[in-house]
């Protein structure tokens, strides 16, 4: 990438004191990044080109640098230099106050309505839906073969109930990946479901009665809070750190004052925040819901689109009593389409395969077919691990946008995994006036009160990264960042707290 020239910088004026110098520096470098003259991902001039051009000492651009580095701006990279960080500034942990139990809000169930028909409306240009739009995510011409070859061999499919817990073919393929996250699942343990919005329904079904109190992480997966309405379950907020997950300690003193009936969480690539809970919370929380015997239902959607090199197990792994059910499906990963999920219940698997029979008995034969075969075979290890590098490198390059369009003090989560993840904007920027204006330009974003069911989190939005970053959805982005910025008096550029 092209070098700053010297220009850039004030006419390459420093001072004569040496504190001054490397401060100075240090400020117009961090100036030329807010503007967006060095974009994030771009190479600084090396120490000693720097010290040439600005006509300093090595010793000044090195401490400038290391300034720079001390406020999150730029990061060394051995052996190829000084580079602008993709980084955002660090959304920091904050204390929430305890939530009472209560049903969701009337207004935030009304506007989860609005934003999912605007969502589902392709007229507008979305970049909250959680859902990758285009096929080229999913292993579509692969799962087609496998299916086509099915039908030819096996026509008997189509006439067949996979009856619960389903298809057994693909119930051991999904025991044997279950390893994977640390889980030692048999088939008899698992139950196929439609989805996984199924999977947690019939894991609330199961562990609850209409009037009982849930335990929710906060913000949370909106759609939780009408399916919590729906069954007549009140949501109970428990504080939740944007980079370690639920507060164990609130979480234990709800459970020993017996405020829980029931606890839905997702401890890995959790949306909207995409953090993943350290390995040693994970085991605690296990143990804290089997020695109080309250069930927690883990939603692992996400477990497997982890950007590290190994993956972090389910907490399901921990569980000693059964006490844990964890719910996932293929729809993010493989098929949206085919609408395939499972729910390995523990203690409570002979209920939920009872009330899935009930419910909506069964699912595609030659569906769930497909899928065994495309596991067996090995494809869905490539396919994931071609997903994991590609949302990686969607999450860094919306950051990228984001620091260069979005207001000063914009902070963000920094996910582990997933496509998702939370921006805080300054408090000045109401997110509901901004989704009505944005609306209005037929450009949809979600805003942050739909994550909570008492409606918390005003000035916050959850920004998906499953969409090809063409210039439709980089302009939309633009287009947020420009309004908000508007609405804040704020000038673009993100600045981290130390620069200010």
């Amino acid at each position: 990438m092209a070098e700053l020239l010297p220009e850039t910088f004030r006419d390459g004026v420093i001072e004569t004191t040496t504190e001054t110098r490397y401060n100075q520096l240090a400020d117009q470098l961090a100036e030329a990044i807010a503007r967006g003259t060095l974009l994030p991902g771009s190479r600084l001039p090396s120490v000693r080109r720097s010290a040439e051009i600005y006509q300093v000492s090595i010793n000044t651009v090195v401490a400038a640098y290391r300034r720079l580095e001390d406020r999150g701006l730029i990061e060394a990279r051995p052996q190829s230099g000084f580079y602008v960080s993709n980084a955002l500034p660090v959304l920091e942990s904050r204390v929430e106050e305890h939530s009472l139990a209560a049903s969701p809000a009337d207004e935030v169930l009304e506007l989860i309505d609005t934003v999912f028909a605007a969502q589902t409306n392709p007229a507008y240009t979305n970049i909250s839906l959680a859902c990758p739009q285009t096929t080229d995510f999913y292993p579509g011409g692969k799962l087609g073969r496998i299916m086509s070859s099915l039908l030819r061999r096996q026509p008997q499919l189509i006439s067949q109930y996979a009856l619960p817990p389903g298809n057994l073919h693909l119930r051991q393929q999904i025991a044997r990946r279950s390893m994977s996250l640390g889980m030692m699942l048999e088939p008899t343990d698992i139950t196929l479901t439609h989805g996984c919005m199924e999977a947690l329904q019939l894991a609330l079904r199961v562990t609850t009665q209409p009037g009982d109190s849930v335990g929710l992480e906060t913000p949370t997966y909106f759609f939780l809070l009408p399916l919590l309405a729906s069954l007549g379950l009140k949501a109970v907020e428990i504080p939740t750190d944007p980079q370690n997950g639920l507060s164990l300690d609130a979480l234990e003193l709800m459970l020993d004052e017996k405020r829980l009936n029931a606890v839905i969480a997702m401890p890995t690539a959790q949306n909207p925040m995409g953090f993943t809970m350290p390995l040693a919370a994970k085991k605690r929380l296990a143990r804290l819901m089997n020695d109080h015997r309250v069930p927690l239902i883990e939603d692992g959607l996400y477990a497997e689109i982890q950007f590290g090199p190994t993956l972090s197990p389910a907490v399901k792994s921990f569980d000693k009593n059964g006490w844990v059910i964890f719910c996932t499906s293929f729809t993010k990963t493989l098929a949206p389409d085919f609408r395939i999920g499972w729910v390995a219940g523990g203690r409570f698997s002979e209920q939920l395969r009872q009330l899935k029979a009930v419910s909506s008995m069964s699912e595609s034969a030659l569906l769930s077919e497909t899928l065994a075969v495309f596991l067996e075979s090995g494809g869905f290890d490539h396919h994931l691990r071609t997903l994991r590098r590609r949302y990686a490198a969607l999450v860094d390059e919306a950051k990228s946008l984001i620091m260069r369009y979005f207001p000063q003090g914009t902070r963000a989560t920094q996910p582990q995994g997933g496509f998702v993840f939370w921006v805080d904007f300054p408090a000045s920027v109401d997110t509901v006036k901004l989704f009505e204006l944005l609306l209005k330009e037929k450009i949809c974003m979600t805003p942050g009160t739909l994550y909570s069911p008492s409606g918390r989190y005003r000035n916050a939005l959850r920004l998906s990264c499953c969409y090809p970053f063409n210039a439709r959805y980089t302009d939309a982005l633009a287009r947020v960042g420009r309004q908000a910025c508007e609405m804040s008096g704020l000038p673009p550029g993100i600045v981290t707290q130390a620069a200010e």
